[in-house]
């Protein structure tokens, strides 16, 4: 039998950034193994509830987890904007 998942805070932004890229047409949805085109208005959804979550813990994280929120929301902010772009038929920003 397989442990449980770990339960920590990390575990928590992941399960989030991971709805987020599925929204965003990156992650294969999980019940059906497709990848779905990208849900703008959903993936914004879980953008701000992390934002949200990044702003009520300020100062209560350590900077392990500091540093991991900051990546990850930088990074999925990143690829929102190429989303909203490609919808928008704007070429996409190109990562350095």
């Amino acid at each position: 039998m397989a442990a449980p998942p770990e339960i920590s805070f990390n575990a928590l932004v992941v399960s989030l950034a991971t709805t987020a890229a599925v929204h965003l047409g990156d992650v294969a949805e999980s019940t059906t193994g497709e990848k779905m085109p990208p849900n703008l208005e959903a993936s914004g959804h879980m953008l701000d509830l992390l934002s949200v979550l990044a702003e009520k813990t300020k100062g209560n994280l350590t900077s392990d987890e500091e540093r991991f929120l900051t990546q990850v929301l930088y990074e999925l902010r990143m690829r929102f904007i190429d989303a909203k772009k490609a919808a928008d038929g704007v070429a996409p920003t190109v990562a350095s």
